[in-house]
């Protein structure tokens, strides 16, 4: 492919290498990381992937990275600087995280100021203090991190950090909650500014309803000014009112209120991403909104459905049920309707037709095709309107088993599920 792509004109890198063993791959990484310094551009590592493109398919993505690749990166770069001081951050769940604010230090090429500390147990593990000499990374050269401090280089003036009692935006009551094997510290009031301004801000970024012109500090105002409390909100703002606002020129309010009303038109894939669900992001939009036609049947589907869905894990498939089965929520998705949001699905819809057999069925492959992979009989059942699912349960309308089928036959055998050979699903593909 890349070769092709060559031969189109297209600058291919030269630094590709293909069937290597594992001793292989930790030579490639060596003579990669010796080059680094001498290529023309920026690298912090590389890539190690499976090849060949039909077991890419098979394999499939997690939420955030496919899992047949993975990235290998080199030795992070290191500089000294001072810790100047330490402020506590409230994200859009509530989390409090502790930042680092640095003496300003260049690390690889980017001047670095802030250093996120994570949690309260990772300051306590490393011991870091308020002027303390810090070991400063940027983690994949990008996100900064604190490795280490020297506290053979104290003076004495060094100050602990403990994280506050209350939230330092609406001073609520901080709970500790268990995570895994780890705490946070959390918020718990949902009311609370800080979770709301960050909320407000995932709502309208680009990849969810990309409101032109909703930028950090005019949707700071809007909430410290109360013209928004809920994301339905967003959708009521008035030119005259926004106009009146700091750094809001009439032309800038009227561009912004366009922007809104062109906004409503929205994917179901995105509207999910926007609400901001935990381990719901941009990957699991896509997912749902390609096996459900509507945001109701989502809604209503259960933890085991979701979790039938192929990249949809457990923990994704809880927290979308969660979110959905919660009244509040159902509450805030009425009045988004209610506020003129219309919600396109975008799955696939090239041969789909209500009279064809598959048309809005839950559908389970097993077993092999000799006529086809997998994954082009998924998507002929997708383009059919069917829901393919992984798993076999009460709903499922048809397993298609293949040759060497297996536990999901004898499971659909007892459910009472219809089952096709390769032949019955040919011919009824080609009826559609």
């Amino acid at each position: 492919m890349l070769e092709i792509l060559q031969g189109f004109g297209f600058p291919v890198n030269p630094h590709i290498r293909t069937g290597l063993t594992l001793a292989g791959v930790l030579q490639a990484y060596k003579d990669l990381e010796a080059l680094r310094e001498s290529l023309a551009y920026e690298i912090d590592g590389m890539v190690i992937k499976v090849d060949d493109l039909g077991l890419q398919q098979i394999l499939g993505e997690k939420i955030k990275s496919p899992r047949w690749a993975i990235a290998y990166k080199f030795s992070a770069r290191e500089e000294t600087t001072t810790i100047k001081d330490i402020i506590v951050q409230v994200g859009r769940t509530g989390v409090l995280t502790p930042v680092a604010l640095l003496e300003p230090v260049n690390v690889g090429g980017v001047m670095v100021s802030r250093a996120t500390l994570h949690n309260e147990d990772e300051i306590k593990r490393k011991d870091i203090r308020i002027g303390d000499k810090a070991l400063v990374v940027r983690a994949g050269d990008v996100i900064p991190k604190i490795v280490r401090v020297f506290p053979d280089r104290r003076d004495g003036t060094e100050k602990p950090f403990a994280m506050p009692e209350y939230c330092p935006v609406c001073l609520s009551k901080i709970e500790r909650l268990k995570l895994d094997r780890s705490y946070m510290n959390k918020c718990v009031n949902a009311s609370c500014q800080a979770q709301l301004k960050e909320r407000i801000r995932h709502f309208v970024s680009k990849k969810a309803f990309d409101i032109e012109g909703l930028g950090r500090k005019i949707v700071d105002q809007l909430v410290d000014e109360g013209m928004i409390r809920s994301f339905a909100d967003v959708f009521k703002l008035e030119a005259e009112k926004l106009a009146e606002l700091e750094r809001m020129a009439e032309k800038s309010a009227g561009n912004l209120t366009q922007a809104i009303e062109a906004s409503k038109k929205i994917s179901l894939a995105r509207l999910i991403y926007s609400l901001g669900i935990q381990h719901a992001g941009e990957n699991a939009g896509k997912l749902l909104s390609r096996q459900f036609s509507s945001l109701d049947e989502v809604m209503a589907a259960s933890a085991a459905d979701l979790e039938g869905i192929h990249g949809i894990g457990p923990e994704t498939a809880s927290a979308v049920h969660g979110f959905f089965a919660n009244a509040e929520n159902q509450t805030m998705i009425r009045q988004l309707l209610e506020a003129g949001i219309e919600i396109q699905n975008d799955r696939p819809r090239s041969s789909e037709t209500p009279e064809s057999p598959f048309y809005q069925k839950r559908v389970v492959l097993t077993g092999t095709l000799a006529s086809m992979a997998r994954n082009e009989a998924q998507a002929l059942l997708e383009a059919s309107g069917a829901a393919v699912t992984s798993s076999v349960s009460a709903k499922t309308d048809f397993l298609i088993a293949g040759a060497d089928a297996g536990s999901k036959l004898d499971k659909a055998k007892k459910a009472g599920v219809r089952i096709l050979d390769e032949a019955e699903f040919l011919a009824m593909v080609r009826q559609a």
